[in-house]
Formats: C-alpha cells, structure tokens, sequence
C-alpha cells in the first residue's frame, strides 16, 4: 500500500477546488499526541497485568530470583521501547530464554549470569550498528519453530514438578523420567493451586463475553492464590525487598570460564536477536489486521536490535533477567489498542511502582500459581500451525529434530542438529530430479519427463526408467529443468542412440519456459515474446500475439483441453466480475479463477453504463443466475484521470467524451467527500485513486438500483504492491483481503502451464463467491 501521507495533484491542467472539497490529508501513524495518549494509557495497563505474572513465572523458571523478572521488565518496557525499531512490540523476560537461563544460573550462579546478560546486550548493539539484522532471516523458520517448540517442552515438563508439589529436575530428560513417581506422590495444596491456574488459562481465552478484557494470566494467579488461603503447606514466593533493594551489580567469573562466559553471552544475543525480530514481524501483521491497512507499520530491524542491545545491558547491570521481544505482551498490545511506543515505556513505569509498592501483594502469590501459568505458556510454544506449516514445506524432519535436540540435548545442539538437517535436505532437493513415465494414449508416443535438477546424482534414477522403456517404441523426453550437467546429457544421449537403434524414435525436449521464461517471471510481456520468439513470427503489430498463440499450443493448449472439453456444452460461472479494461487488470489472476469459473466484462472505468455493461450484468443475473456480482476498480485509473482533469464541462469531445460523462456521479460524490474517498485518503493513496474506490462504491449502489439479485462485492487493485482489497461496506472503507468475510476456500491444485494460474476448473476463492 503506497506511503505518501498526501494525495498528489492529478498531472495535467487542475481544476479550481476549495480545500475543503478535498479529502483529508492523513496523519501519520504511530506519531505520539494528545490523540493517541488516551489508547496507549490504556493499552499500557492491560499489558500491565499480563506482564507482571509472567515476569515472576519466568524468573521463577529461570532459578533466577524472582525480583530479577520484574526488574527485566521495568527495563524491556522502558529501555528498549524507546529505543527500539518496532513501535508496538513490548519487551521484558521471556519463555525462549528459560532453559538457556536455568543452564547459565546453575553453571556459573546468579551474578555471572548478569554480566552474561549485560556481554549479550553488547554483543546485540554491535549486531545492530553492523547491520546484520537481515541475516537473521536466513535461518529456515522450522529451526525457529522446533527451538520454541522444545523451550517450551522442557519449561512445561520442568514445572509441571513445582505444580504436583514436588521439585524440578535438572533436565527434560531427568524430569520426563521422575514424572511418573511425582504423580504417585502429589502434594495435596499446591496440586489443587496449580490445577486451578492450569485450567483457568485453558479455559479464559475460550469464553465469551466483556470479562475477556481481562488478562487470562492474572485471572489465573488470582484465583488460584485465594484458592491457597483455604489450603494449608502451600509455598509462596519469598522476597528479601523491594525492587530497589533487590538490584545487584554483576560480578566477573573465574580466569578458566571465561571461554564459557562467552559462550554463554553469544547464545543469549542470537537467541534473543532472533526472538526479537520474530515477534516484530508478527507484531507488524497484527497491527495492520487490526486497522484494515490503513497504517504501514514497519519494524527497522536494525534499530529493534540496538534497542533490545541496550535493553539486556541495563537489565544485566541491575540484576534482572535476559529480555527479548515478547509475543504474548505485543499481541496484548495491539489488542488493547496501542497507538505509539508510549504504550510499552508505560506499561514499564506500572511494573515498577508495583515492585516498589505493592511487595506484599508478591509474597501472598503461590509458587504452583506461577508453575501453573508457565506449563500453559511452554505448551503454547509448540503450536500446531507451525507444524502443519512445516509439513507443508516439507520441512517436518527439521522441526522434529530440533524439537528432539533442544529437549533431550540443549538448546545449541538442538539448533545445530535442524540447520545441519536444514542443509542436507537442501542439497537433495537440489540435486534430485523427478523423473516420471506418462503411458501413450492412442497415437501419441510414452512420454518421460524430467523436472528438477539433472546432474550426475539423479543419473541411476534416470537410468532406471529409461531402461523400462520397451525398444522400438516411440519416447518424448522432456526436460522440465533448471540444470543439466555433463554427466547426465552424456547418458542421456547414449541412451537415446540406443533405443533408436532398436527402431524406436526419441525426441528430447526443454520445454520453453522452463529457462528463459523463468528470468522475466511467469507472466511476460509482449515486447518480451516478440524478442525471444522473433523467429517465430514475421515483423509486425500481429508478430506479438502470433507468438503468443504459438506458446500457447506449444506449451498449454495439451493441458487445458480437457477442461474445456468439458465446458464446450455451456458455463455455470460462479460470478460476474466488471473491471476496468486497462492492460495491468486481469481478472481471471487477480481472483485465481480458471476457465468456466468467472463470467467478465470490462470497459474504461469499469462503469455500470451503456447497452454492453447492461446487457451483460443481465444476461449473467437472468439467464447464468451467479450468485456474485463483484466490480473491481484499480489504482492509477486513466479512466479517473479524465474525470479530474475534465471537471467541471471540458470532456473530450466523442466517444470517450460521452463515456466519462456518465462517470461524473462518482466525482461530485468525492468532491462532497464521500466516506470512501476519505478512508481511501488516510490510507495514504493519491487523489485518483481514492475517486476510483468511491467510484466502485458508486457501481454498487447502482447495481442497487437496478434491483440487481445477486450477492454484490466490491475490490481494488493496487497495481504497485500487486494486492486487491475488499470494499467493507459497514465501514465504507477498502481492507486487506485477510480481514473481510470469510477465509479464503480450499487449495488451489498445481499450476497447469506457462501463463495459467491456477488449477484450472478451480471455483472462486470464498471471499469472491460470497
């Protein structure tokens, strides 16, 4: 979505309008004011009460003491919400760094771990001033995922203990082993606290109704400490002061542990780094969810790591915990309805008057309430998305392995194991081709085709295929690959003089566009096929399109025959869609429809006029009965600009004269700043674009009146980001396609062919057919 902040003036000669007439200039997002003070006072306090009970779990995990929470999050709220890149993440201690924490403190003590921290803050700046943020996002998203996923496992088998009344084993492994003893040994009061924080975290997010407002986490605490006073041997938190009294300088190690120390310090900042940009990325997207696009929230990757390098510096400095950028807080965050980072540097100014005030209120906590709410949150960590994501990609071995090594080894070796699986998996896709045999139907010859990659390691199965080919019969061999090394043409070629010396007949093909086409993208231009198929085609306006209809039955015609041999006795579209006639709109893409699948019309302006566009909409509602009547307008509309350079009474004389006239409801209805227009404005998109969004609006209400019986939709295209957005018409206002009616339908199958989308027979998405 485009980011100016002001509606450019249409090119050509401008007619006279008063400001007022024009929409809105739009203000910038996320700019702190009297305006956003309100929301980000109150999203602070939601993220308040969701932060203080996690601070105490996590330092309580951590085998840290429980005041080092609190104080990381003092400084993750202040510190690194001021200075870090992304306005709307919240950080302070966090569940990834657990088990890494736990190692450190039963390795080296309390106080090394600070200076731990504060070396790993150090080691984040430097990250941050060497720009090496983009890095990060080279580690496969299954390595991420299985990291967390086994964090969590082994915080949930760790304290899993603590709520049964017992005591947590050093290991995953240890405390998977003595589980079975500890359930045969329960400890009467702290099950039944502990059960109850477990079941209220379960149960909270799944009601409905206002009282959701409230955090699930201090629901959890605060039920099951009053549960404790009617119970008897339940252990609570125990402090020695305040949060004043409890910081602590760090102190330096041993001479002999230093390599270890910083060892230690590099794990924490890649951990953290990579957690941080994580959770920023996620926070972005939810953002932007939630207010419909209208704002483009970007993290500076690079300024969130000098952030949070400062934040663990600080933080280890006084004692507290490793932060990172945390995503239960963020997404709390956003929720509540934050505006600007003051939202975060709040919420770190409430955690300290807390733990400087409110210490009694610590001490009344019991230890299985905050074991409790941290089994929940390990469990949380291992999410079902992200495996049937990485099921998806292929990419299961990865997140099983690095689950199974951060568990059952540590969590470097865990990471390790899912790169080194991560590059192995790599160079066998990369060096397996896919060779299948299609048997001859009628005429045609056995055709065997090739696709990936054919060098010397994909040569046996090669071989063993082409070695089923009977002799004397007729091959096509097609390569449908990227490479081709020495190796394999060599067999290839001795393989070819043998069978046509048993008869047979062999032809090798590459298919075009299995190169060439793949450096321009799967759709090229004209001026793109006339110069790679000028041998093709004679000089000329025609030598383009000749081209293109040659492809065609070259490359696609073979795979849509049978589609369209079932659709030769008539259609059943699944809708109407008018859109504009410019050459950028293709409308059977943009809804990833195939043949059968949308009834179009297009016209200049896509407009609700004249005897075509009448006739069609009939001809589609009365005689194909769709269900879906759908207009879709486009940014950068010449159409548009010929309305606004035409006002009020100099339309070009003519055909095309006559035809914008018939837009000019849609301008008089911007020029009086219809809703739309305006939305369109405080998105950040320039004048002619908000008047062809209000004009789709306009086309609607149109088919209104028409008393047109169909389900009626609006879209538009963003020609420069390549998105289409959904006309909210209760919020008479443009919003991402992900945040307007349903989700989109089931999957579309493979592509068929060079220049078609989707599977072709494939129905509208859900979105499109209402």
């Amino acid at each position: 979505m485009p980011d100016q902040t002001s509606s450019a003036a249409p090119a050509g000669r401008a007619p006279d309008r008063s400001p007022d007439a024009l929409p809105p200039r739009p203000r910038a997002a996320g700019r702190f004011g009297p305006r956003t003070l309100r929301a980000d006072l109150g999203a602070s306090l939601v993220v308040f009460l969701v932060a203080v009970p996690l601070s105490l779990g996590i330092a309580l995990a951590s085998g840290a003491p429980i005041m080092a929470g609190l104080i990381a999050g003092v400084v993750g709220g202040v510190v690194a919400g001021l200075l870090g890149g992304s306005p709307l993440q919240v950080s302070g201690p966090a569940a990834g760094l657990t088990v890494i924490v736990a190692g450190l403190v039963d390795q080296f003590g309390w106080q090394v771990t600070t200076l731990i921290t504060v070396g790993a803050g150090l080691l984040q700046l430097g990250f941050g001033l060497s720009r090496l943020a983009r890095f990060t996002q080279a580690i496969p998203p299954a390595v991420v995922h299985g990291m967390l996923a086994g964090i969590g496992i082994t915080i949930a088998l760790a304290q899993l203990h603590v709520v049964l009344g017992g005591s947590a084993q050093t290991g995953a492994l240890d405390n998977l082993r003595e589980l079975p003893a500890q359930l045969m040994n329960l400890h009467g009061g702290a099950v039944g606290v502990g059960l109850t924080a477990i079941a209220i975290m379960i149960v909270w997010p799944r009601l409905s109704g206002p009282q959701k407002s409230v955090p699930g986490a201090l629901v959890a605490v605060g039920a099951a400490t009053a549960l404790s006073f009617a119970l008897t041997d339940v252990p609570r938190v125990d402090l020695p002061g305040n949060l004043v009294e409890s910081i602590a300088l760090p102190v330096l190690p041993d001479s002999g542990l230093w390599l270890r120390v910083l060892g230690g310090m590099l794990t924490v900042a890649l951990v953290a780094s990579v957690e941080s940009l994580l959770s920023a990325v996620a926070v972005d997207r939810m953002a932007q969810d939630r207010d419909g696009g209208a704002r483009a929230v970007r993290t500076d990757a690079d300024r969130e790591l000098l952030g949070q390098g400062a934040g663990n510096a600080v933080s280890g400095l006084l004692g507290g915990l490793p932060i990172t950028g945390v995503i239960v807080r963020s997404s709390a965050n956003v929720r509540a309805g934050a505006q600007t980072r003051a939202s975060a540097v709040l919420h770190g100014v409430w955690i300290a008057l807390f733990g400087i005030v409110l210490v009694s209120a610590i001490e009344l906590i019991p230890l299985a309430a905050l074991s409790g709410l941290l089994v929940v949150v390990g469990l949380q960590l291992v999410k079902p998305a992200d495996i049937r994501t990485a099921r998806t990609h292929g990419e299961l071995p990865i997140y099983v392995a690095t689950v199974l090594g951060a568990v059952f080894l540590n969590l470097l070796e865990g990471v390790a194991i899912g790169l080194v699986l991560a590059g192995l998996l790599m160079v066998r896709r990369a060096a397996r081709a896919r060779v299948r045999v299609e048997e001859p139907t009628g005429s045609a010859p056995r055709r065997v085709v090739v696709e990936g990659t054919l060098s010397f390691l994909s040569v046996p199965a090669l071989s063993r295929v082409l070695n089923e080919v009977p002799g004397g019969e007729p091959v096509r061999v097609d390569l449908v690959v990227d490479y081709l090394d020495h190796t394999a043409y060599d067999h290839l070629e001795s393989w070819t003089r043998r069978h046509r010396a048993t008869g047979g007949w062999v032809e090798v093909s590459e298919p075009a566009g299995t190169r060439t086409d793949r450096q321009h993208g799967r759709f090229a231009t004209w001026s793109q096929w006339q110069s790679e198929h000028a041998e093709d085609a004679h000089d000329g306006p025609s030598a383009p399109m000749l081209a293109g209809v040659r492809a065609y039955h070259r490359e696609t015609a073979e795979h849509v025959r049978p589609t369209f041999s079932g659709l030769a006795g008539g259609q059943s579209p699944s809708g109407l869609l008018l859109a504009c006639a410019d050459s950028r709109v293709l409308p059977n893409m943009i809804t990833h429809s195939g043949p059968g699948d949308l009834f179009t019309v297009q016209n200049v302006g896509n407009l609700v006029h004249g005897t075509g566009a009448l006739a069609a909409v009939q001809y589609a509602t009365s005689v194909l009965r769709v269900p879906l009547v759908a207009v879709c307008g486009h940014s950068g509309c010449g159409a548009m600009k010929g309305l606004l350079d035409g006002v009020p009474t100099d339309m070009p004389d003519g055909a095309l004269g006559d035809w914008l006239r018939s837009g000019r409801p849609s301008l008089d209805a911007w020029l009086a700043g219809h809703p739309v227009g305006r939305a369109g404005a405080e998105a950040g998109f320039e004048q002619r674009d908000c008047l062809a969004m209000v004009n789709v609006a306009m086309q609607l209400d149109k088919l209104r009146e028409l008393g047109v019986d169909a389900e009626l939709m609006g879209l538009f295209f963003d020609i420069r980001t390549a998105g289409v957005l959904v006309y909210d018409a209760d919020g008479r206002a443009f919003r991402p396609h992900d945040s307007v009616g349903p989700e989109v339908g089931p999957e579309i199958g493979p592509e068929i062919g060079p220049g078609v989308g989707p599977q072709v027979g494939s129905r509208l998405p859900a979105a499109l057919r209402g």
